[in-house]
Parts: C-alpha cells; structure tokens; sequence
C-alpha cells in the first residue's frame, strides 16, 4: 500500500552511509523532510538524480527542510557511494531487515528486491504532503520538490 498526501508518515529508523541512527520523528516539529526512495548506488539514473540534489542542497535548507535518501543497498556500500560522489546528505540503509521501511511506504518492488523512485515530501507535523512514485528507468523532476516544499 502505497503512502498518500494526508496520511501520517510511518516512522523508521535506519543507519546512514556513517553508521549514524537517524530516526523520522527526530525531525518532528523542526524540520521538513523530502523523503527519497531510489533503487541501488551506482547505477546510471540514481547517481544522476542524487548528484543534482547535492547540487541544488541549498533549495532545501533554505526552505527548512532535512533530505533523507533510502536504498536498500549496505551502510558500507552507501558510504562508499556517498565519498565518490561527494553526497554530504545523509543517505539511509533499507538493507536489513531487507526493504522494511520501502514497504512501509508501498514503494518495494519485490520482483527486483529493491524500492523503486518514491518521493514523499513531509511536513514538520509528520503529515506527508506530497508524493510522487515513479519506474525504475525514469528520474524524477528536482523542481517539482522545490515546489511541493514552497507549498507548505
């Protein structure tokens, strides 16, 4: 079942690319959160996408708002990613137990074994107010984001 626009979202907590807790409700009451679900480091149109959203971080902090980026791949292989890559936010571990928090939100594609492109955009409250879910080969539009965020 898919999260939609309205619903509370679900809570996690999963490791980052540092080995770091980071828990959704930590950023309850202070922090927007774009929550973004794509399937593996090191493949083609995840690297593209993940790279245009360290370029254009501040399109987020100045709206007051935490990016969190989920795959299901290891902490030691985002780490890895994260360095190459020069990705300064953090990027979460969904690998054990295996796709828990991309099933969570309906985003688990189990014939692959990992999430596909989900996007939730979430409000200080925890309500989340915009979503967006696409295949596997298609990227999502920064810019749609950004508009979500000034929404709110």
């Amino acid at each position: 079942m898919t999260i939609e626009v309205g619903d509370k979202a679900p809570d996690f907590e999963l490791k980052d690319n540092h080995g770091a807790t980071v828990k959704l409700s930590d950023f309850r009451g202070a922090k927007n959160v774009v929550l973004l679900f794509y399937p593996f480091a090191f493949t083609g149109v995840c690297t593209g996408e993940l790279c245009a959203l360290r370029d254009n971080l501040p399109q987020f902090s100045d709206r007051d708002t935490q990016l969190l980026a989920v795959s299901n791949d290891s902490i030691h292989t985002l780490r890895v990613f994260a360095e190459q890559e020069g990705l300064d936010y953090p990027l979460l571990s969904d690998f054990w137990p295996h796709g828990e928090v991309s099933r969570a939100y309906g985003v688990f594609a189990e014939d692959k074994g990992c999430a596909v492109r989900g996007t939730f955009v979430i409000d200080k409250e925890g309500i989340v107010r915009w979503t967006v879910v696409n295949a596997l080969p298609d990227a999502r539009d920064l810019n749609e984001y950004v508009t979500a965020l000034d929404s709110l």
